[in-house]
């Protein structure tokens, strides 16, 4: 029987082989402080790593099993609207109750209110594999991540009250886009002003975009500091469904991910409760929200990937032109080729920053219980800042790489690529929206450019050059840093240059040639340690890489001030 998580040993891998698992699990798992208190609770790393094998197996069944093979009749019939309020496809339903039915919910959150304490990077294979199966469904159910923000930052009594209720398999969503407020979050204006007679909170105005915006649980970001305009004004709020006031008014028809509902809401009076403190809510609260929500996307970027290339080697194997199998043209070799080395790429990048992302929150719950030693603050800083800075770098390219891979899968398949029949075009209609939502790519450089211009990206592919690597890859390892010497050198010119303008337009340039040179290097040290896995994907990403650096060097070098004229299109 099929396991989309036994059958990708690349997944395994990625769990299995990083020297920084070791420390997560005991940072997650509080010196396995649990292991007396729950049955579930593991005693060691080794009996930690075997319940996390364990939790993949059932999740890897169930989207193989129901997800996978329900995914066309959910995108053919999508979700519906009457009077108010949003039934999903029928066969989402199955797929909903499967996970639930498993136990597949509140998959990070503490085991006292009902979680399975799983590390970040448990969840984001999780995150991987069920978007390999149905993108579209993936966004419902990882949704569930928006609980980590109110765990985060609501009270205890918040905790208690809805944690619980999501670890059952209730859904969430996080209300934060606007007609008028799209990637500029300072001018939300949702009203959320304060009721003395109820002592309670209360929004109105309407929200868009949202989604799964008929969730039973919302995280929305409203304007509760009258006359305000800009982010200071903004709060968090929670709004739960059971207490009313919030319509769905449309149901968006999409390009893709079908399966989940994107809605407009109105809000009328509607009853929440202030999550944390005031005025925090863009400042603070949606940014942690954000890069949770950021490697979601690239989770779901790696699966829809992943997705792309198991479509086209089946097709390119099973079809045959001029009698053999169109796998044996290297020109359809090359794309499929293309499509795997990216994949892993993409894959490596994916797993070091959830690995990055582990630590520093595991670090910052236990500082919410405790004061952290020094070496501990030292870690902290150290591990956020890496996962502040491959973030970006993680959703930005691999939701590029997804889109690509989709459009190669449908090539490969050519005629019948373009057939509604063959699912390659669903991957390709899902996979377009993952470089828009939650922060566009050039959102992403936005928020990147600046570890390139500090010289972090320098210093961490520097770092990564002392590693050692298998003698048969030194040639590899020399070609890679010259592709680094290359980065350096445009890096200095555009900062040289000392002109703003031109530094915004050379910054995606920049951004992609320090992801290029980083994911080679992740990949180098995968194929390192299992060349049968990642050999020949190395191989062809660091001629796809050095390719690319090299058209970026070259394009940098042409630009400069008195080129700016002819980029200010009328």
């Amino acid at each position: 029987m099929a396991n989309y998580y036994n059958d990708i040993n690349e997944i395994k891998f990625e769990l299995e082989n990083s020297p920084l698992m070791e420390r997560i699990v005991e940072l997650k798992e509080r010196q396995y402080e649990d292991k007396d208190k729950y049955d579930e609770a593991p005693q060691d790393f080794a009996d930690a790593m075997d319940s996390y094998d364990k939790v993949l197996d059932i999740v890897g069944d169930i989207v193989a099993n129901v997800v996978a093979p329900n995914a066309e009749a959910v995108d053919a019939e999508g979700p519906h609207l009457e009077k108010g309020r949003v039934t999903y496809a029928s066969k989402t339903y199955e797929n909903l109750n499967a996970m639930i039915q498993a136990g597949m919910n509140g998959m990070t959150m503490p085991r006292r209110y009902g979680g399975l304490n799983l590390p970040v990077t448990v969840y984001t294979a999780a995150n991987e594999i069920v978007s390999t199966g149905d993108a579209g469904f993936e966004n419902i159910w990882s949704l569930q991540d928006c609980i980590e923000t109110l765990y985060c930052f609501g009270n205890e009594e918040q905790r208690e009250k809805y944690i619980p209720r999501v670890c059952k398999g209730e859904t969430m969503s996080m209300d934060l886009t606007e007609p008028d407020a799209g990637s500029d979050l300072q001018s939300v204006m949702l009203k959320a002003t304060y009721d003395e007679e109820n002592n309670c909170w209360r929004l109105n105005g309407a929200k868009r975009f949202i989604t799964n915006g008929d969730s039973d649980i919302h995280l929305v970001l409203a304007r509760s500091e009258a006359g305000t305009r800009d982010g200071r004004g903004l709060s968090m709020f929670i709004y739960d469904k059971r207490d009313g006031g919030v319509d769905v008014r449309r149901i968006e028809n999409k390009l893709g991910i079908h399966g989940s509902p994107t809605c407009e809401l109105v809000y009328k009076n509607a009853k929440c409760e202030l999550c944390g403190d005031r005025k925090l809510g863009l400042i603070k609260y949606v940014m942690s929200l954000m890069n949770g929500a950021r490697l979601g996307i690239a989770a779901q970027s790696v699966g829809l990937s992943q997705a792309a290339y198991n479509e086209a080697i089946a097709y390119a194997r099973d079809r045959k032109q001029f009698g053999k199998a169109i796998i044996e043209f290297p020109a359809v070799a090359e794309m499929i080729s293309n499509i795997k080395a990216r994949l892993d790429a993409g894959r490596a990048l994916l797993y070091q920053t959830a690995r990055y992302v582990d630590i520093y929150k595991a670090l910052e719950d236990i500082a919410r219980d405790r004061k952290l030693e020094p070496e501990e603050r030292a870690e902290l800083k150290q591990y956020s800042r890496l996962a502040d800075a491959f973030t970006p770098l993680a959703k930005g390219m691999n939701s590029e790489y997804a889109n690509q891979n989709g459009y190669d899968c449908i090539q490969v398949h050519g005629g019948s690529g373009f057939m509604l029949e063959y699912a390659c075009q669903r991957i390709y209609r899902d996979a377009r929206i993952t470089s828009i939502y939650e922060g566009t790519t050039q959102l992403q450089t936005v928020a990147a450019i600046r570890y390139v211009t500090n010289g972090f990206y320098s210093q961490v592919i520097e770092d990564y050059e002392q590693l050692p690597v298998a003698a048969e890859l030194e040639g590899t390892k020399a070609r890679i840093k010259a592709m680094a010497e290359k980065f350096n050198a445009c890096t200095a010119a555009v900062k040289e240059a000392d002109n703003q303008e031109l530094h915004d337009l050379c910054a995606r340039h920049l951004y992609e040639m320090a992801a290029d040179v980083i994911m080679c290097h992740l990949l180098m040290q995968n194929a390192t340690k299992a060349p049968e896995l990642f050999g020949k994907s190395l191989q062809v990403y660091v001629n796809l890489a050095e390719a690319e650096v090299e058209k970026h060097a070259t394009l940098l070098g042409k630009l400069n001030p008195e080129q700016l004229d002819n980029y200010r299109q009328q």
